[in-house]
C-alpha cells in the first residue's frame, strides 16, 4: 500500500510508513494543498504496536492515516531486522516542529489543542519565538468537558486552520479524532502526545546522546518511573519480535528442505 510516493509496510500487523523527514514534509505540504479534509498523522512506537493489536477499533483508524512515521528505534529495528528495510525514526515532536517551521513559511494556519492551560499557553508563546510570523490561529487545553466538545469543534472550524495539533496523549488523542474528524474542517490532525510539555520547558527532553542512541525511554524511566508501563510494553513488544523472527526462520528452513 501506498501514500504517494511512499510505502507502507506492517511491524507486527501495526502499520508503518517508509519515509524520511524531507518525505515526510513533502507529504505535508501536499495534504495541506490537497482536496481532502481530515488527514490523519500518527506516530507509531512499540506500546501502540500491542495497543493496536489489541483493539481491532483503534488498528482500523490507524490503518486509514495519512502519514504514520516511526516514533521509536524499537520501529526501526524492527523494520531491518524482520523487513530488511530502512526507516528513519521521526519524532511525533520533531515533525511537529518542522511542520511548524513549514506552515510559517507557508502561511499555513495552526490550532493547538490538548494538554494542561499553563502548558498549551507556554508552548503557543514559545512557538510564536521560534517561529516568527507563526499563525497559530487558536488554542486551547485538553481539559473540555464533554458537553462542550461541540464548541470546541465550532470554534477550530471558525478559525480556518489548516492544521491541528492535538496533545491528549495516546489513545485519547486517537480516539477524540475518530469520533469528532467527521465535523472537523481541517486538512492535517496530528497527534503530538506530550510535546507541548516539551515545547513550554515543563518537561525536560531527554539529553541528545540518549536521543542518538534511541534510549529516550530509558531516560525517562529514570526520571519518571511512573513510566513504568512503557518499558512493560517494550518487553511484550520485543518477545513478540523475537518470536515472529524465530517463526519466519522456521519457515524458511521448511522451504528450503523441500526442495
Amino acid at each position: 500500500m501506498s501514500r504517494g510516493d511512499i510505502q507502507r509496510t506492517r511491524i507486527l500487523g501495526a502499520p508503518i510508513d517508509i519515509v524520511d523527514m524531507p518525505g515526510a514534509m513533502e507529504r505535508v505540504n501536499q495534504l495541506v494543498n490537497g482536496e481532502k479534509l481530515g488527514n490523519t498523522i500518527f506516530a507509531l512506537n512499540p506500546r501502540k504496536v500491542i495497543s493496536l493489536s489489541n483493539n481491532s477499533s483503534l488498528k482500523a483508524f490507524f490503518e486509514n492515516a495519512a502519514l504514520i512515521i516511526a516514533d521509536g528505534y524499537g520501529i526501526v529495528i524492527a523494520a531491518r531486522w524482520l523487513l530488511g528495510k530502512k526507516i528513519e525514526r521521526i519524532t511525533g515532536i520533531d515533525l511537529m516542529l518542522s511542520i511548524c517551521q513549514l506552515a510559517t513559511a507557508k502561511g499555513y494556519k495552526i490550532f493547538i489543542f490538548g494538554a494542561e492551560e499553563r502548558d498549551n499557553r507556554a508552548a503557543v508563546e514559545k512557538l510564536r519565538v521560534m517561529y516568527p510570523g507563526i499563525s497559530i490561529v487558536g488554542r486551547s487545553n485538553g481539559y473540555i468537558p464533554k458537553e462542550d466538545v461541540f464548541e470546541l469543534i465550532e470554534k477550530i472550524n471558525e478559525s480556518k486552520a489548516d492544521i491541528l495539533f492535538v496533545a491528549l496523549g495516546s489513545p485519547k488523542q486517537e480516539n477524540f479524532l475518530e469520533e469528532y474528524l467527521p465535523i472537523l474542517n481541517v486538512k492535517i490532525c496530528q497527534g503530538i502526545g506530550g510535546a507541548l510539555e516539551v515545547i513550554s520547558e515543563r518537561r525536560k527532553r531527554a539529553p541528545m546522546i540518549y536521543q542518538k542512541l534511541g534510549l529516550e525511554w530509558v531516560y525517562r524511566l529514570i526520571y519518571n518511573p511512573s513510566r513504568y508501563s512503557n518499558g512493560k510494553y517494550l518487553l511484550i513488544f520485543l518477545v513478540k519480535l523475537l518470536k515472529c523472527k524465530l517463526l519466519m526462520r522456521n519457515n524458511t528452513s521448511h522451504i528450503s528442505s523441500n526442495h
